[in-house]
């Protein structure tokens, strides 16, 4: 008997043993975190807007962090495989991914996605650009209050371009449309490039998408842009008003980006990213390619980007309802 609870006792101290030496090299893997490369999933193909100023982030946050970011393009799905990736990824701090506010906050509404905001962990906003709505020079509105107007003069008349069934940019469009009691036709492209080709060759009347599209169209005098999403007023388009302007800056949706990792990330690494990327952020190196996007730099912490995320969601997800917008299987 005494033989065999000295045996019990020695099994236990062993796998008590074992148990603090998990927790001890748990503890040590998190203090001498990062002690080898990252891999940044950014769910878009090479060479649009997210994934330079992605790439330019992950530059910029090397030497902050001692270890090499290795940048993943994971497209497809609206963003949607890229985002379920990260949020299936182990969550030690070596899978992260630099993500637009598309695939969290207006696709779920419209595309069954395997994740929810609990899936995964924000880290950190780093910028965000205002969707605008361009017009052709002839017009019948030169600024925000005609161009509001008309649309709502002339119901069902005009139409607009968009990225998508359900994207940002029409639910963002349509929750503007819908304080004015607006009616105009949405027409769904692949991408804002896209949507500026047709806008350019007739095919609808209205651009609407990111700026970085339209911008050198503007320039060159072939549109004019009376309206922007943003609440404020965008430097890089200064003939355009934000929704201050018009009494309505509750409506803003705009264009943001920011950092997550998967769920369960311990919160000493949440800390230690978080402040990487800021200081990132804050190097010309990323404030130029924010600049050049017609982004400018926005910082919130981790809480305070999943409290947005939230927000939206909820805000989306209303206008989706509206619109008789439901799920569609992927």
């Amino acid at each position: 008997m005494r033989g065999r609870f000295c045996l019990t006792l020695a099994t236990a101290i062993l796998a008590l043993s074992g148990s603090l030496s998990i927790v001890s090299s748990g503890a040590n893997a998190q203090s001498d975190y990062p002690n080898r490369p990252i891999t940044l999933i950014i769910p878009t193909p090479p060479g649009g807007g997210t994934d330079t100023l992605g790439r330019r982030l992950a530059e910029a946050v090397e030497p902050i962090l001692g270890q090499k970011l290795v940048v993943e393009n994971r497209p497809g799905g609206g963003g949607s495989v890229g985002v379920t990736l990260i949020s299936q990824a182990r969550p030690d701090g070596y899978t992260l991914g630099m993500i637009w506010n598309g695939p969290l906050t207006a696709l779920p509404h419209t595309l069954q996605v395997p994740y929810t905001p609990e899936s995964y962990t924000p880290i950190i906003q780093i910028g965000s650009s205002s969707y605008v709505m361009c017009v052709a020079p002839d017009f019948p509105a030169s600024n925000a209050e005609e161009f509001i107007a008309e649309l709502r003069n002339n119901p069902g008349k005009y139409t607009y371009g968009n990225d998508g069934v359900g994207g940002t940019m029409q639910l963002g469009a349509e929750r503007i449309f819908k304080h004015f009691g607006i009616k105009a036709r949405a027409v769904p492209f692949g991408g804002a490039g896209e949507t500026a080709r047709n806008f350019l060759g007739g095919h609808v009347d209205i651009y609407g998408g990111s700026l970085p599209p339209i911008l050198p169209h503007v320039k060159a005098g072939k549109a004019k842009c009376p309206l922007l999403t943003s609440a404020d007023d965008n430097p890089a388009l200064p003939d355009a008003s934000g929704l201050h302007k018009l009494g309505v800056p509750e409506l803003e949706t705009v264009l943001w980006w920011g950092v997550i990792g998967p769920k369960d990330l311990p919160d000493s690494i949440v800390a230690k990213l978080e402040q990487a990327f800021r200081n990132a952020a804050d190097t010309p190196l990323v404030k130029d390619g924010l600049a050049q996007i017609g982004a400018s730099p926005v910082i919130r912490d981790g809480k305070e980007m999943a409290q947005l995320v939230k927000r939206e969601s909820e805000a989306l997800g209303e206008v989706a309802r509206d619109l008789g917008l439901e799920q569609r299987p992927q």
